[in-house]
């Protein structure tokens, strides 16, 4: 294993350890040989061992087995010679076993630390990172993952300036775990074509459709769950022109002028998925945005959140008492009071993002 200089925490651990064994050693040579706390002394290595680096570790089980052998052969005198060799050959392989699981503690959390940079890395490939920037807009927010320990799960969302306007995306996929990150995968991806080239939301819904159902066919063939996924598609092609297109999805909230409004644009739309069943088409519906307008996006995450006494989370209100924030103080507070809310509990993926820009952003 590297030497690396170890954490402030771990140094003052080893050297709390050592100071310990100095004690109890002193103790044990100052007073009679039929006290011997010594023998206790076999947890300090170990308690190194899972605290302090691996060079550490071998200093605080090189004192211990020093000093254990000082005890021992010098301090003990009516011991038989067996039972000295006994008592240095135990404290030695106390010794060694602290040793080896310091090494094994290392080896694994350097495994961690290589998961979690893979993880990260598979994190931006799938959903940027937060605050998003198209064009003139920002959007604040954050993810939280239901699942502990997951970095990426089942909602999805994107930003996007194309020659048609600014293009937004938020969207939540049916289930958890590893179908539903690769059925989300594929609809993010064709957002983010066709946001590019197609001329209207309702276009580019359909290519997201699309994308989901070869999913779901190959899904079907290798025997696992076909997924649907809900969607809130925004448009802004101009100061005060707008489109909302909702494929299933929850509404949204509107702040404007202080006041918090709950939208419903574009809803009506099944979700990308099962679009299929009723051959109705989609249609979005013209919005007007105003200049000073901000918008919050989320998942069902947040809104079914609930608190320990069943209760939903009042997102709503809570809004309506931020209003006088800026976007990303909202962002930090909503995650922080849904956190307590829930006494970091989620059941669900949960997603917001607060969206802004000056001149306009929404409906």
């Amino acid at each position: 294993m590297p030497h690396t200089r170890p954490p402030e925490s771990g140094r003052r651990a080893a050297l709390l350890l050592i100071l310990a064994i100095a004690i109890v050693v002193t103790v044990d040579a100052t007073t009679g040989p039929e006290l011997h706390i010594s023998a206790f002394l076999g947890i300090a290595p170990l308690v190194a061992a899972l605290r302090c680096s691996y060079r550490w570790t071998v200093v605080v089980a090189m004192v211990y087995v020093g000093c254990l052998t000082y005890v021992d052969i010098l301090t003990v005198p009516d011991w038989a010679p067996a039972s000295r060799v006994v008592g240095v050959f135990g404290a030695v392989l106390v010794g060694a076993f602290a040793l080896v699981l310091c090494r094994t503690r290392l080896e694994r959390e350097a495994l961690h630390a290589r998961t979690s940079l893979v993880a990260d890395t598979v994190q931006r490939a799938v959903l940027r990172e937060l605050p998003l920037r198209a064009g003139p807009v920002e959007a604040y927010g954050f993810y939280v993952s239901a699942q502990e320990g997951a970095r990426v799960g089942g909602d999805i969302f994107e930003a996007v300036d194309t020659r048609h306007g600014l293009r937004l995306m938020i969207g939540d996929v049916q289930g958890k775990g590893m179908p539903a990150i690769g059925a989300g995968l594929e609809v993010l991806a064709s957002f983010r074509e066709a946001a590019q080239y197609q001329d209207s939301l309702e276009s580019v819904a359909g290519r997201m459709e699309q994308a989901l159902t070869r999913y779901n066919t190959r899904s079907a063939e290798q025997g696992t769950d076909e997924r649907f996924v809900t969607a809130l598609l925004m448009e802004v092609r101009g100061p005060n022109e707008g489109r909302v297109l909702s494929c299933g999805h929850i509404p949204y909230y509107l702040v404007r002028a202080g006041v918090v409004y709950e939208r419903s644009d574009g809803e009506g739309g099944l979700p990308l998925g099962l679009g299929t069943l009723t051959g109705e088409p989609r249609r979005s519906v013209r919005v007007r945005p105003e200049s000073d307008d901000w918008v919050v996006l989320c998942t069902d995450g947040v809104t079914e959140a609930r608190g320990a006494d069943g209760a939903f989370y009042p997102l709503r209100e809570r809004l309506a008492a931020w209003t006088r924030l800026t976007p990303a103080e909202v962002a930090r507070t909503l995650r922080a009071d849904l956190e307590d809310f829930t006494e970091g509990d989620l059941k669900d993926d949960a997603t917001a993002l607060i969206v802004h820009r000056t001149g306009a952003v929404s409906a």
